[in-house]
């Protein structure tokens, strides 16, 4: 079974057996456009170029080795969203998850009808939401808005251009901010606040749905028959959980690659009246909660360039690899960095916060303090803030019994070790299997039959390792935990009044450039 995970930076295609064996893994990147700081775009036609690419590459690979292709099941990124018009051409490029234009839309939302709108779709309030980058269209782009015949997500797209009809299942529907949970079909409020009708959305279906009938031309170049099933599987973040093998109640996903996601899977929608945490669909009875982090591997990669820049070249001169000699330094620091605290808002925040003018801060500093602490503490503070997240689940109800960690960050003792001591309790690292791909793949093999449910994943997926907390390490951060939390929630105000600084010195500064420019023409 082919799986295809549609992601942010690549597509990634991997074909499994029934065992969890990996007979291919090809993956494709493509840029992230971004001409003005706050835009995060991508080229639908360059990621459909990858998907296809992908596949074609996969398929005979297989065919080389004698294997084949049963169906594939599809996995993509949340909250992207892209305009067509009435023949299915793009009007726009695909407007990523990342992507921050709409803050002062977010904003009115919070202070209008907002949380009536969340408490229905489970979907923050926040730029990254599709809902609230329809009220940037609505008020900046009016021409545009109006030409538009349909708002898609990029999994939506490819379908579309796969096999001529718009569809868009349960899961990534779920994470629009237009979709109510309970209904399973559009919010009839969001798509007013939004400005649309459902005639402009695909029709929502199940993340089981069979599609078959590929397109003949496509046949041919994907080396597959008209009569191949595609499953639509769900959004990446979701079936990251399936692929892990965190199904069961209480067991807890965490994750950190350049961001971060901690999600547990529930039988029912539930959605948190604070707005902490998010309400995705997974499958039929199946509903992932949690939240996901901005300020992951990107907050250490930074701490990294910005106070070691010299760490390559220290590296070459040991012989060694550069994060052995990073992870070498953060362990030279006792844990809780002797009492400095970081918080990790580099890039503002999602859970539990969704405030984008979220700033980073190091607290606590003293003339004993060096750079080593200060890298030890960024590593920690984004640990802390995975942390605050699994507090907000204990409160929505959650007894957590175990936690898979993943991501790359599951390749770093002292970050396995620093979830252990910090979470006080077990950490199990299951064995890679890509986890949204072999998600997607498995929700296909259950859609179409060919395994026993969706639980029986667990069977094929080992154990690496666990971590357990060292009790002196456990000692050191329930002293700077409370700290942390509360400082991240009470400087909120300050966020924005700091935020609204740094947003007129650099107006300011476009000013003063602009009519310097304008001076020397």
């Amino acid at each position: 079974m082919i799986g295809i995970d549609i992601g942010t930076t690549s597509t990634k295609t991997l074909a499994y057996g029934t065992d969890g064996r990996i007979f291919s893994e090809i993956e494709k990147e493509y840029p992230l456009y971004s001409s003005i700081p706050s835009e995060k775009e991508q080229n639908p036609e360059e990621v459909y170029s990858a998907v296809i690419e992908t596949i074609r590459d996969t398929v005979k690979v297989l065919q080389e080795q004698g294997v084949e292709a049963t169906g594939a099941g599809f996995s993509s990124a949340m909250h992207n969203i892209m305009a067509v018009d009435e023949n299915g051409k793009p009007l726009t490029r695909l407007i990523t998850w990342a992507d921050q234009r709409s803050v002062k839309e977010t904003e009115a939302l919070k202070e209008g009808n907002g949380h009536d709108i969340f408490m229905r779709t489970g979907t923050p309030i926040h730029p990254m939401s599709p809902l609230t980058k329809l009220m940037w269209y609505r008020k900046n782009e009016p021409a545009l808005f109006k030409q538009a015949a349909k708002w898609i997500s990029i999994k939506e797209f490819v379908f579309y251009r796969l096999f001529g009809t718009y569809a868009v299942d349960y899961s990534v529907a779920s994470a629009t901010g237009l979709f109510h949970l309970e209904n399973l079909d559009w919010d009839d409020e969001a798509l007013r606040t939004a400005g649309i009708t459902k005639e402009q959305l695909s029709v929502p279906t199940k993340t089981s749905s069979i599609f078959t009938g590929l397109k003949e031309e496509l046949q041919q170049e994907l080396g597959l028959s008209g009569e191949t099933p595609f499953v639509i599987g769900a959004s990446d973040g979701v079936l990251a959980n399936v692929g892990s093998g965190a199904l069961a109640p209480g067991v807890v996903a965490c994750s950190i690659g350049t961001s971060g996601a901690v999600r547990t899977v529930v039988d029912k929608p539930y959605v948190d009246p604070k707005q902490r945490i998010f309400c995705y669909a997974l499958s039929e009875g199946r509903w992932v909660i949690g939240g996901p982090i901005n300020n992951g591997g990107i907050a250490l990669r930074w701490a990294r360039d910005k106070l070691f820049p010299d760490l390559k070249k220290l590296a070459e001169q040991e012989g060694k690899n550069p994060y052995d000699v990073l992870n070498e330094i953060i362990d030279s620091v006792a844990p809780a960095s002797d009492g400095l605290i970081f918080l990790p808002y580099l890039i503002g925040e999602r859970a539990p916060f969704w405030n984008s003018d979220t700033k980073g801060m190091f607290f606590g500093l003293t003339l004993h303090h060096g750079r080593e602490h200060m890298l030890r503490s960024v590593m920690e503070g984004v640990m802390m803030q995975m942390y605050s997240v699994v507090i907000a689940l204990m409160e929505a109800g959650v007894e957590p019994v175990q936690f898979r960690a993943g991501g790359g960050f599951a390749r770093s003792q002292t970050w396995k070790q620093m979830m252990a001591d910090m979470f006080e309790t077990e950490i199990v690292i299951p064995e890679s299997h890509q986890g949204s791909c072999y998600g997607a793949a498995w929700m296909a093999m259950d859609a179409l039959g060919i395994v026993d449910s969706l639980d029986s994943i667990e069977q094929t997926i080992s154990i690496d390792e666990k971590q357990y907390p060292v009790n002196e390490n456990v000692t050191a951060y329930r002293d700077i935990k409370p700290i942390f939390l509360r400082m991240a929630r009470d400087l909120q105000d300050e966020f924005k009044a700091i935020s609204d600084v740094q947003r007129s010195h650099a107006e300011g500064k476009r000013r003063l450039s602009a009519d310097n420019e304008e001076e020397i023409l």
